[in-house]
Order: C-alpha cells, then structure tokens, then sequence
C-alpha cells in the first residue's frame, strides 16, 4: 500500500511536465488503490467477468444491470434524459470518446463498482450526473462532470454526490467544472443517524469553475488531498458535525476555500488557499483514524499534476 501511494505522488511530479493532452492506456480490471475504498477488501468492480462494449442507451441500460460481475465500456456518445441505475460487482468505463449527453448514473443499495472516464453533461435536475446512495465500495475516477452556467442554480442538480451512508467512497482525478453546486456529501441536515456512517476521500479532483460544494459535507469523515480549486466561490464546506482532514489543496480565486457550518470540523495542513481564509472549525481527525495510509504529492506540484491528469485522460 505504501508503495502505490509513493508512486502516485511521482506520477504527479511527472505530470506536472507532461502534455495535458497525454492519454493513458488502462487496464479494464484494475481495482481501486487510493483511499477509502482500499479497505473493506478492496474495490474491485467486474474483474473476472464478462466484457460488453456499448453504444446506445439500451445497451448501457441492460448491460449495468444486475450483480453479476462484469465490465461495460462504453463507446461514443451517447444521449437522452434519464438516469441510469449501475448494479453491484460492475466496472463501467470509457473509450476516450466516451459522453453521456443528458444521462446520468445512480449507484443505489449496491457495492463494488467502479466508474472511470466517462465525459457526462447535462442532466437536468432532479438527476445527478453520478449520485452514489446506501452503496458501499465505489470508486469514481477520471470523470469529466459538467453543465453550464447559461440556466438558474436549480435547472441542474449535483455532479458528484455521495449520500444516504455511504462508506468505501474514494473520488480522485475527476474534472467538475462549470456548474452550480459541485459535489454533495450527506443528505440533508435531518439525516444523520444514517449519514454519521459516511467516509469519502477525495483525491487529485480539479474542482473548476464552480459556485459552491467543492464539497459540501455532512455529517460523516472525509480526507480530502490534492486537489486544485479554481475559481470556486464557495469550496470545502464541512457542516453538521462533519469531520474532514483537508491536506495539501490548492486553491485560486477562491472567496471561502475551506469552512464549517453548524459544528463541522476540519484539520487542515499543507494547503495553498491562494490568499483566502480557513474558517472552519478545528477537528481531531488524524491520518491514522483513515485506514489508510498514503502518501501526499507536495503543493508546490498540486496545479500542474491535477490540470494533467484529471478528467477523461484515459483509454480502455
């Protein structure tokens, strides 16, 4: 475990000199290696089973269902305006060409899924780009989530939310940009004896053009590090009780880059937070209440590592 997070600070270093146009092959059965969903066994997805490459909405619709194992990558673009339920024991990927116009993924009551570089945009409210609900065991990583400014803050609902007592979650080297409100952890304010059970890790996420939840969090425990923040009104909310350890961010143009709410809580070390103030609560969350361990890429290399890698930079 030591070593894999050594190597993902170098790749880091080594993208911070990389051609943000670089695209890297990957392996379709390749199991999460960064955070909270490194415990609990492990998150492997479809590994070991079945590969399907889709095309059109029903063929995606059919092919993510169910919790047989199984891989489904899709190809080209792909519209509509619904949202897609994804079944447990699943590893849903992209091509580098990979879109989802209008359609968005739900992960509900499952576990063990794993979704990787897909480009999705514009799903209209009350659908989440990718929403993660009373799932266990999920990662979610090189996406490229969006929408556009051109509507009220209504009109599109989250990108990346993380609800209903999740646990296992690791978010890492996603894009989320140019939308209203970013990525939700937590229901609501009334749902804490559900939401206290919650561990998300967000990791070499570009949080880009926002106006706020870069996250916003409830309730549960979070490491959020390495991450880049540009021009996000409001960034790290911690709220209700929350716990967060916040290390090694990066922000720019950011008016609130890291505070609390109704008793949430951080501990913050390392981070740039461009000029700004951290206002938020001091927590007692440490590295060794993770389960984890990991190693942090150095701040100085945060913007250029993250603007490199994150978003649909992969290919299967």
């Amino acid at each position: 475990m030591k070593f894999i997070y050594s190597a993902i600070a170098l790749l880091f270093a080594q993208c911070a000199i990389a051609a943000p146009s670089l695209r890297k092959r990957a392996d379709a059965a390749e199991a999460c290696s960064v955070g909270f969903c490194t415990l609990n066994g492990g998150t492997t997805g479809g590994a070991g089973g079945s590969t399907t490459t889709v095309t059109t909405l029903a063929e995606l619709t059919a092919a993510v269902s169910g919790s047989d194992a199984k891989i489904v990558i899709i190809d080209g673009e792909i519209t509509g305006n619904e949202v897609i339920k994804v079944g447990s024991n699943t590893s849903l990927l992209g091509t580098s060409s990979a879109s989802l116009v209008g359609v968005g993924l739900r992960v509900i009551n499952e576990k063990n899924v794993i979704i990787r570089n897909i480009k999705i945009s514009k799903v209209v409210a009350p659908g989440d780009n990718v929403a993660v609900q009373a799932s266990n065991q999920v990662w979610v990583d090189h996406m490229d989530l969006s929408s556009d400014k051109d509507h009220g803050k209504d009109f599109y609902d989250g990108l990346l939310d993380i609800t209903h007592g999740c646990t296992g979650i690791t978010l890492s080297n996603n894009h989320l940009h140019d939308h209203f409100k970013g990525s939700l952890v937590g229901h609501s304010d009334n749902n804490g004896d559900e939401d206290t059970a919650i561990r998300v890790s967000y990791f070499g996420n570009w949080f880009d053009s926002l106006n706020s939840r870069g996250p916003s969090f409830r309730f549960g425990q979070g490491h959020i590090f390495n991450n880049y923040y540009t021009s996000v009104s409001d960034g790290i909310n911690i709220r209700d009780e929350g716990q967060v350890l916040v290390e090694n961010n990066v922000w720019v143009d950011a008016k609130k880059p890291l505070y609390s709410t109704d008793g949430g809580l951080a501990v913050a070390n390392g981070n740039d937070f461009g000029g700004a103030e951290n206002t938020a609560g001091a927590g007692t969350i440490s590295a060794s209440d993770l389960g984890y361990e990991y190693t942090l890429a150095e701040t100085s290399t945060v913007a250029a590592g993250v603007q490199a890698s994150a978003g649909q930079t992969l290919d299967f």
